[in-house]
């Protein structure tokens, strides 16, 4: 099957001509680092968007292929099939110098990663590109983003889903139409860097067992051990550290790599040790007990309190306050607390331009009072411009008036009339608009699979100059990480349970993506920010939205704009946090003007600057 037609002609597209590898694979699991490719398919296509070559193979894993019900491939379909590494260089080669194209490109690019590590070879990739994330900023007027559904729109045929050969034919066609759309709008692709993967920190640590019981407080002088304290262990030691951090956890000890203010004891043989967890034990009055003490200890420790899944969640430091009286009521219920806008601008998408930084604050804030949703981006959402002074010269200015697109002053949103925009987002259900510290309930999670993950995304504006990282911590009751690993960020972007996963979607837009149905009960609250790597501060970067929703491709819940920072370099932007027997997201938008390395300190993260 060629995909060479007319409609395939990208020539006039010159600040989109790449050569491109577009790529998917079907595997027996989500996790790269545990489960295998079963089949891949790649298609190349040239700069004009020709197809230049193309490639598909089943594979055989060595293992059971996972979810049948899903791929279809059974493991007699894929006896026979040769294994990864026989086929590396053949799709290496197709890969090498072309810019990686996949939908929900990370996963497929995880997946060839894990494998061609396997293989021993290094996958040649520099770049890569999400259709996902490309249509994410282009925003077409569809219910969701998933890939049949974008095919649909964009007119062009799928045949067979989950066939990897078929649905990288399918990527094709969304690609081209997707590049076209993306061309109209001035925007830039969400191309992201792919770095060598093959380095020690690749794969993520073996999954930790949380302690299940919740954390009675300090030791007392002349008291025992309870199941449950947080205890930590510094300096050298006569038996072995792991010795030591093994029979703690046997007896139902949360034994901890940092201390903070919960920490219940810290176990050294030198209390005047210069360590950073001995001089944290002491700048926080934590309880410090020697090596024999400690053995001791554990030969009588008290039963604790087990985790439950209907405590209130516990703030963290300098977080949002908590939610008002009567929210519990609501979470019984199953209703959402805050109730959905209505308002002369309820499902419009509204584009502010230049103006002073409280100007525009002021005016998006106006637009959600409104009803409406304050946009950071042109796209093919926007359905109204605001034009504030010095906007005019706004780069984004002449693509919005051949848009025809309707642009007003600020006198505009004392009371707004509001007329059809050229384009608009048709009768696509809007997603629910939130203000700062707004809260909607989420959907209970009734099992486990990618179907109940949450996902929480993060953008910017396009022309932001500084690198942002968004970040994500798992909290316990305490509103502390129960250990290290639960810190998510780019460095480590996948918690060990593999519950909470960080996806970088393009230069200006990630995502925090948590297993709702997986998260062990002492996980009380996943807090989502994002913080400057540099000098600059929010308020030079202006608004960040955010959306929430089931799933990377489904139709968002919810979402806002969040843009009242000045001189913050880190940023709280939303939790996802327990009530009762429900799950609930807020959006903070809360700033500190220290760095990250604070903020995860506060968190009790063991950071070094």
């Amino acid at each position: 099957m060629s995909l060479a037609s007319a409609a395939s002609d990208l020539s006039e597209l010159r600040d989109y001509a790449f050569e491109w590898a577009l790529v998917d694979v079907e595997t027996s699991g989500l996790v790269p680092r545990r489960d295998r490719v079963l089949s891949v398919a790649v298609v190349t296509l040239g700069a004009d968007g020709e197809q230049t070559g193309e490639f598909s193979t089943l594979l055989n894993p060595g293992c059971d292929p996972g979810p049948v019900h899903v791929h279809g491939l059974t493991a007699e379909r894929l006896r026979g099939a040769p294994a990864f590494e026989q086929v590396a260089g053949r799709i290496g080669a197709m890969l090498e110098g072309r810019v990686l194209v996949a939908h929900n490109a990370q996963f497929d690019y995880d997946f060839l990663a894990h494998e061609f590590t396997r293989a021993r070879l290094r996958l040649p990739v520099a770049r890569r590109l999400c259709t996902l994330a490309l249509n994410r900023r282009v925003d077409p007027p569809t219910d969701d983003l998933k890939l049949g559904t974008l095919a649909a729109h964009y007119g062009v045929p799928q045949l067979k889903a989950h066939d990897a050969l078929d649905d990288t034919r399918v990527l094709a066609g969304v690609l081209r139409a997707s590049l076209r759309e993306a061309a109209q709008l001035d925007l830039p692709l969400p191309l992201v860097a792919c770095p060598p993967r093959q380095d020690a920190q690749f794969a993520p640590k073996p999954p930790k067992t949380p302690c299940a019981f919740r954390n009675p407080g300090r030791l007392t002088a002349g008291g025992p051990l309870v199941q449950g304290m947080k205890v930590a262990v510094t300096g050298e030691t006569r038996a072995a550290r792991a010795d030591l951090v093994l029979r703690g956890v046997a007896a139902g000890l949360n034994m901890m790599g940092s201390v903070s203010g919960h920490t219940s004891a810290l176990v050294t043989n030198d209390p005047a040790a210069n360590s950073a967890k001995a001089r944290r034990a002491r700048a926080e009055g934590v309880p410090v007990i020697d090596e024999s003490a400690f053995l001791r200890l554990l030969g009588d420790v008290r039963p604790g309190t087990a985790h439950e899944g209907t405590a209130a969640p516990v703030p963290a430091p300098g977080a949002a306050p908590e939610p008002e009286p009567g929210e519990a009521a609501g979470a019984q219920s199953g209703q959402k607390r805050t109730a959905k806008p209505r308002g002369p601008l309820t499902g419009r998408r509204v584009l502010v331009l230049g103006g002073t930084h409280p100007e525009a604050v002021a005016a998006r804030t106006r637009v959600v009072e409104l009803g409406g949703a304050a946009a950071i981006n042109l796209s093919a959402g926007v359905t109204d411009v605001v034009v504030l002074d010095g906007g005019r010269t706004d780069r984004r200015l002449p693509r919005i008036t051949a848009l025809l697109l309707p642009t007003h002053d600020a006198a505009w949103l004392v009371a707004p009339v509001v007329t059809k925009a050229p384009g608009a987002a048709g009768g696509r259900a809007a997603a629910h608009v939130l203000p700062r510290g707004g809260v909607v309930d989420l959907p209970l999670p009734k099992g486990r699979g990618a179907e109940h993950r949450w996902t929480v995304t993060a953008s910017w504006a396009q022309q932001t100059a500084c690198e942002i990282d968004v970040v994500a911590f798992v909290l316990d009751e305490d509103g502390q990480v129960s250990f290290d690993e639960d810190f998510v960020f780019y460095g480590a972007p996948e918690n060990p349970g593999g519950t909470v996963r960080l996806l970088s979607d393009g230069p200006t837009e990630q995502t925090v993506s948590v297993d709702l149905a997986t998260l062990p009960p002492s996980a009380r609250k996943v807090v989502v920010a994002a913080a400057i790597d540099g000098s600059p501060a929010f308020g030079e970067v202006g608004a960040l939205h955010i959306v929430s929703g089931p799933g990377t491709s489904a139709a968002a819940l919810a979402q806002a704009t969040l843009d009242a920072a000045t001189t913050e370099r880190t940023m709280l932007l939303a939790e996802i946090y327990r009530r009762g027997q429900s799950w609930r997201l807020r959006a903070v938008g809360q700033g500190y003007d220290h760095g990250l390395g604070a903020l995860a300190r506060g968190y009790g993260v063991d950071v070094d600057d």
